[in-house]
């Protein structure tokens, strides 16, 4: 039995053996000189074959010279060689004083030989494909990493410049209400008025407190953060939006429910702000096993190209679909407007964090 420490050296040698096959396919070098070396490699075990006699042929040692002409050459080259392996082997023989030719071994020989070379070249052929595939899964992964650090970058501007608007938002307008709602309790002589700015405080705080986070969301689910969402767009931009689903949406996992209604958020806010919408549907549908989740809108439409600095909600949308393995598409609603659509695969009861 063996130990379990001996398997580890084993695979190391393996490994550093594969990688080192991977790498034959980049020495290159010219068919001219491949030639030069197979055939001396052939006449040097020829010599050999006829020092030690026609009674011990070394046919199997030709396949040295065969193998190099496959591998780094072609399969033509390589039949060329056994051509001559063959031809150089009867010679060797009847220099030895072998008594008759034994052609039908020449001619299995050559078979042999030639199947052994188009396995390699074949063996050749996968390895360098392997290889060309590898290099491109590496060029594509840095890609990904490049764009996620750049995404990275992105989102902490963002994040920055949401908290600068933020605090500027609560000095210049709640801040600011505030403080003339004291002025007016130290002055107001009716109780009306001072209820009204109480009330309108409260607005200003909920407005800005549903753009960091959504309450109904944990409390009461997607659905509901959904309708609240549309009502707050609404509200704030006058326009109409509307939520078009079941309250219950049959979704229990808190980050998909998150990413959902961010992806939501992001599509009707830039529909509202960017694209002078009027009417903003919010939709969220189960299709079998896909749920999906639209936002279209009747706006100026969604431009055939975006530079980086218009296109970052699009690239945060598209994160965030990918962190919960949700496909995202954002395309020209007809002659006018916009469609989102985003769509994610509904597990099976049993295994599934949905409740359908």
């Amino acid at each position: 039995m063996q130990a379990p420490g001996d398997t580890i050296p084993r695979r190391s040698r393996l490994d550093s053996i594969m990688a080192n096959l991977r790498n034959f396919p980049a020495f290159r070098v010219s068919r001219k000189a491949l030639v030069v070396v197979c055939l001396f490699l052939v006449a040097i075990v020829g010599y050999i074959d006829y020092l030690t006699g026609y009674e011990r042929p070394l046919l199997l040692f030709y396949l040295l010279p065969i193998s190099l002409a496959a591998w780094f050459g072609s399969l033509l080259t390589a039949l060329g060689i056994a051509v001559i392996s063959i031809a150089v082997s009867l010679l060797s023989d009847v220099a030895a004083g072998i008594p008759a030719l034994g052609f039908w071994n020449a001619g299995m020989a050559f078979v042999s030989y030639a199947l052994f070379a188009a396995l390699l070249s074949k063996l050749r052929t996968l390895v360098g494909e392997l290889d060309r595939r590898v290099q491109e899964r590496t060029v594509a992964l840095q890609r990904e990493v490049a764009e996620r650090q750049r995404l990275d970058q992105e989102i902490a501007q963002v994040a920055d410049r949401e908290r600068r608007r933020l605090g500027q938002d609560l000095h210049d307008r709640l801040g600011q209400h505030l403080t003339g709602t004291a002025l007016a309790a130290q002055e107001a002589t009716e109780a009306e008025k001072l209820v009204h700015y109480v009330e309108e405080g409260i607005d200003l705080t909920r407005n800005l407190a549903r753009g960091f986070f959504s309450p109904e969301l944990e409390a009461d689910g997607l659905g509901v953060a959904l309708e609240g969402l549309a009502e707050n767009i609404s509200e704030r931009f006058g326009i109409n939006c509307i939520f078009h689903g079941e309250e219950l949406i049959p979704v229990r996992d808190s980050v998909v429910v998150t990413q959902l209604y961010r992806i939501a958020q992001e599509a009707a806010m830039n529909a509202a702000k960017h694209a002078a919408a009027e009417q903003i549907d919010i939709r969220v549908f189960v299709d079998g096993p896909e749920l999906t989740l639209a936002i279209e809108d009747d706006g100026v439409g969604f431009p055939d190209k975006l530079s980086d600095s218009k296109g970052l909600g699009l690239r945060l949308m598209r994160h965030g679909a990918a962190l919960i393995g949700a496909t995202l598409s954002v395309q020209r609603n007809g002659r006018k407007g916009t469609i989102a659509t985003c769509k994610l695969k509904v597990p099976n009861h049993s295994e599934s964090n949905f409740v359908i």
